[in-house]
């Protein structure tokens, strides 16, 4: 089945209160699945790739074995894609663990896209983070 996945890390300081957010689509636009969550202290890129983390094992979950990835964060895609080097080592980790999650997948395909087109998964963050603040 194929899906498109839209995801989103932030954190309000870098570091700071962080979270991720993600949310699954089938191929009419319809939502599978969507998940946020919040990860305490970190920075904006490890909540980034947390978001893809989250989303690549939920995509699984959902027996989606052709995968769109849709990213506002272009380092992570284009580290995703081979054009730059993951230099952190925290980033290293977690790039390695999309990376072995990928080979699940029959196709998966990762995309950068602008800001305002991926509200939706920017919501699940804010959510995460406000709720953790209460």
């Amino acid at each position: 089945m194929k899906a498109v996945l839209y995801g989103d890390g932030g954190s309000r300081g870098n570091p700071g209160p962080a979270a991720s957010g993600v949310v699954l689509f089938d191929e009419d636009d319809e939502v599978i699945a969507e998940a946020n969550r919040f990860l305490g202290t970190q920075t904006n890129n490890y909540a980034e790739y947390t978001a893809i983390i989250i989303g690549l094992e939920l995509a699984i979950a959902h027996d989606i074995d052709e995968l769109t990835v849709r990213l506002d964060s272009e380092l992570a895609v284009k580290q995703l894609k081979g054009e730059y080097r993951v230099k952190n080592e925290t980033l290293a980790r977690l790039y390695l663990q999309v990376i072995n999650l990928t080979h699940q997948f029959k196709s998966i395909e990762f995309q950068h896209v602008r800001r305002e087109k991926n509200k939706h998964a920017d919501g699940l963050v804010n959510k995460a983070l406000d709720e953790a603040a209460r």
